[in-house]
């Protein structure tokens, strides 16, 4: 059940629009409430609250994903350039996640996996990087955890990035 009042604040000139959500789950009563600006809000509760309060609340969870999950907050070098660069690893390694959960994950177990569970079964394996003049090869061990989800993960995005 979806509720929206006003609420008048101290000064005379302002007002708020509360939007409350009420909830009866099995461990009992679960209301909640957004504040927000009238100005700024229009329309009924429901699609407020749906379509810009929760997916806000789930922008935010990928952030907080991005940061924690793959170490994106740790720009403690001097200089603009190495704090750049300590930024886009961690980008990269987020598209390239977005990418695996999106093209492949959907249909395994690991479908509702965060991006440091994706990281740690997927991802952090051992492998043996050769590089040459023309090329980088990555030679990884055919037998690992969770090699069913990730070969056809692998070739997918081998095969999308041509």
């Amino acid at each position: 059940m979806f509720r929206d009042f006003p609420r008048p604040t101290r000064g005379s000139w302002s007002r708020r629009r509360v939007i409350g959500k009420a909830e009866w789950t099995l461990k009992g009563q679960y209301p909640r409430f957004i504040v927000t600006s009238p100005k700024t809000c229009n329309g009924t509760a429901r699609p407020l609250y749906e379509d810009l309060y929760c997916t806000r609340g789930e922008m935010q969870n990928r952030i907080k994903e991005y940061q924690l999950d793959l170490y994106a907050d740790r720009t403690r070098a001097r200089t603009m350039r190495a704090n750049q660069l300590r930024l886009w690893f961690p980008s990269f390694a987020y598209v390239l996640i977005c990418a695996l959960r999106r093209i492949e994950l959907p249909h395994t177990r690991l479908a509702q996996a965060t991006c440091g569970t994706i990281r740690l079964k997927l991802l952090k394996i051992g492998a043996l990087v050769r590089v040459s003049v023309r090329r980088i090869k990555i030679a990884m061990a055919s037998s690992r955890p969770y090699a069913q989800e990730f070969s056809p993960a692998r070739a997918r995005i081998c095969t999308a990035a041509r």
